[in-house]
């Protein structure tokens, strides 16, 4: 299953519609529903800058960054979602809505904040960034008491969530 698209290459990048409509073309075909584009030229990048294609229906598994220096921060470039903000039991503390149109369209989260979001508009464009390296031991841990993605309670998980958000 692709879980990216290539990291950029060259000393400039430039975030073309082109480019976009590439990222939504492969969130559109993809079994999670999103594609990212990492910007940063190599994983070993101090800082990582991350273009995400989301589609409805993505489970973003809540999560949270516990090196002290992963601070995330979100900016919403095209789009509506929920960003969503978790106790260390799994209660939904805040809802941040953030909508491309909206005057609040960036959310800096502090390092070992469980965190997830929910995408309400096809076709949504975030861009994340958060200091880096990226190490796959490290860099994100799973909330326990969140299920695991591909399956039938995550599925459930997810819709609990559309429901209780749209009240």
């Amino acid at each position: 299953m692709k879980l990216a698209l290539p990291n950029v290459k060259g000393t400039v990048f430039k975030l073309t519609n082109e480019l976009i409509e590439q990222g939504l073309q492969a969130s559109r075909v993809s079994e999670r529903k999103r594609m990212v584009l990492p910007v940063h030229r190599s994983q070993d990048a101090i800082v990582q800058r991350i273009v995400n294609f989301l589609q409805p229906g993505t489970y973003i598994r809540p999560h949270k960054h516990p090196r002290e220096h992963a601070s995330e921060s979100v900016y919403i470039e095209r789009g509506a979602i929920s960003l969503l903000i978790w106790d260390d039991e799994g209660n939904l503390l805040e809802s941040h809505w953030m909508h491309y149109n909206s005057p609040e369209k960036l959310i800096d989260i502090e390092p070992n904040v469980w965190h997830s979001m929910l995408v309400w508009y096809p076709d949504t464009v975030l861009l994340e960034f958060k200091r880096g390296p990226y190490d796959t031991q490290e860099d994100k841990y799973f909330a326990p008491w969140s299920p695991e993605e591909g399956t039938v309670e995550a599925e459930a998980f997810l819709q609990d969530l559309i429901v209780k958000l749209r009240g």
